[in-house]
């Protein structure tokens, strides 16, 4: 199957034919370093993280950029607040930006560019727009013409005027037009500022992507991509500068990731819903928030709620519990496994389905991947193989057969093989459970030991039939969150959420 990919200049989706045969250049729009990262930054970085990882899997060669910006008016009034210099104030967050990246299992880019190293590249860009007529100086400033660009607002689909219509532009006196945009911002007294043939100064937002993309990908490359918020202005401006500079095509595909929402509301510090990496990480394992942030397709809207992400994290819990037994059982020799492992026994009918489950699971991820990166499909597809193994499970320990064990060993190869590409199942089912278990026991008001006295003295209860006993202790442990769960083999129990 092709891969095809929904692009926001055509809005449907397209084959994807890179400009090479077996390279694909990307670049992603990356963060502002002057706070923590949010939830909405954890949606982009993991959507182009599994974007990444499934073109290398599928055996692309890709060179991703993804850039830094280190100098901006944001920038400048926190450091302002904060009394540091901009350079202190974005490296500290570019450093917990690195930080967060690592516990979400989101790969370093090849290239990592910052707009303050790249200040000559800017603005020899700014120059030859200048020389073509598309930007023009005034008090030291550098603005674009958007009226000079007949084709902007393509991306967007909107003209200039009905851009215009539907923002709050502040009117600039220096501006031919309302919606022309800084390229070079003359410098203030206090501020960061380079020499440039305009005096000092420092670049606007928009112009450092387009010098930094062409610098590492070329003047044409494959893909762009960020969240929709940046379609317009930022992307809009990067398509209008770099096509007027070059005179070539910009990007061939722009991949806009959907907007996250916080209990059906828009994120914000005002509100009081605004939920940095570093406070959900702190409640749950990274990979639950993977799990939650790819269980809707990269374009939908994605709304955040506690008990969303609470779920996510049972069902990864149950996910490893379920490749944890699967592989103590095929890893264990015929002789300490449940039943003598038998060949020739002919297996039920429910064996079959999920054998077919299990086996057909790359096949239906891929093609869900290729489908624009459907990752909530995906999953789909890796849990009804997770049915399958369970359901094998359960049989293998009443009718045991060698193809029901093999059928178990080759679903755990695949939903591991599928998980490298989603980020998800990195870690041992036993290291993991184990680190579960332990965070677990930090959360409840009874140490281990005593759960297991209260056990043992409920199991001498009902041998002597004082049930009243047996039923009290178990209250009194459900009240401290421990389930019992009773079977021949003896009585277990864990933690409820």
């Amino acid at each position: 199957m092709t891969l095809r990919l929904y692009n926001s200049f055509s809005s449907q989706k397209e084959d994807f034919k890179p400009l090479q045969d077996n390279h694909v250049g990307i670049y992603v729009c990356g963060i502002t370093a002057y706070d923590d990262c949010h939830l909405g930054h954890a949606r982009a970085a993991v959507v182009f993280d599994v974007i990444i990882r499934y073109l290398r899997h599928r055996g692309f060669e890709v060179t991703h950029v993804q850039n830094i910006t280190d100098i901006d008016d944001k920038i400048i009034n926190r450091a302002r607040e904060k009394g540091v210099s901009c350079k202190e104030l974005s490296e500290h967050y570019t450093g917990e930006f690195h930080r967060d990246m690592e516990s979400l299992g989101v790969a370093r880019p090849d290239v990592e560019p910052r707009a303050t190293g790249h200040i000559q590249n800017i603005i020899r860009l700014i120059e030859t727009l200048v020389s073509k007529g598309y930007a023009y100086a005034a008090e030291g400033n550098v603005f674009f013409s958007v009226e000079k660009f007949p084709a902007y607002g393509r991306l967007s689909h909107r003209s200039p005027e009905e851009m215009q219509a539907g923002a709050r532009v502040k009117i600039d006196p220096q501006k031919h037009h309302p919606m022309d945009f800084a390229l070079w911002k003359a410098g203030k007294p206090g501020e960061p500022a380079w020499e440039s043939p305009w005096g000092p100064g420092r670049p606007g937002w928009h112009i450092e992507c387009s010098a930094m993309s062409i610098r590492y990908l070329g003047e044409t490359f494959d893909i762009h991509g960020g969240g929709q918020d940046l379609i317009f202005p930022h992307h809009e401006n990067e398509i209008a500068q770099s096509v007027a500079a070059t005179g070539k095509p910009f990007v061939r595909y722009f991949v806009h990731n959907g907007f996250v929402t916080i209990n059906g509301e828009k994120m914000s510090k005002s509100l009081g819903n605004f939920l940095t990496i570093k406070e959900i990480l702190f409640g749950y394992h990274p990979e639950a928030l993977r799990l939650f942030l790819l269980s809707k397709h990269y374009r939908s809207p994605l709304d955040y709620s506690e008990d969303l992400i609470r779920e996510k994290q049972v069902s990864l819990d149950r996910i490893y519990a379920t490749l944890g037994e699967a592989l103590e059982i095929t890893a264990a020799p015929p002789g300490k496994r449940p039943g003598a492992s038998a060949t020739g026994v002919s297996l039920p009918p429910e064996a079959e389905a999920a054998c077919a489950r299990i086996k057909d699971l790359k096949k239906l991820f891929y093609q869900a991947m290729d489908d624009d990166f459907n990752t909530a499909q995906a999953l789909g597809h890796v849990f009804d193989a997770l049915k399958g193994i369970n359901t094998l499970l359960q049989i293998s320990k009443m009718e045991p057969a060698r193809a029901c064990l093999d059928a178990i060993g080759s679903g755990v190869s695949a939903i591991r093989e599928v998980g490298q590409v989603l980020g998800l199942f990195a870690t041992e089912p036993g290291v993991y459970l184990q680190k579960r278990r332990t965070e677990k026991l930090r959360k409840i008001p009874l140490p281990e030991k005593e759960i297991s006295d209260l056990i043992r003295q409920r199991e001498e209860a009902r041998i002597k039939k004082d049930w009243a006993a047996a039923d009290a202790i178990r209250k009194k442990l459900a009240g401290a969150n421990i389930i019992l769960k009773d079977s021949p083999q003896g009585t277990t129990w864990e933690i409820k959420e």
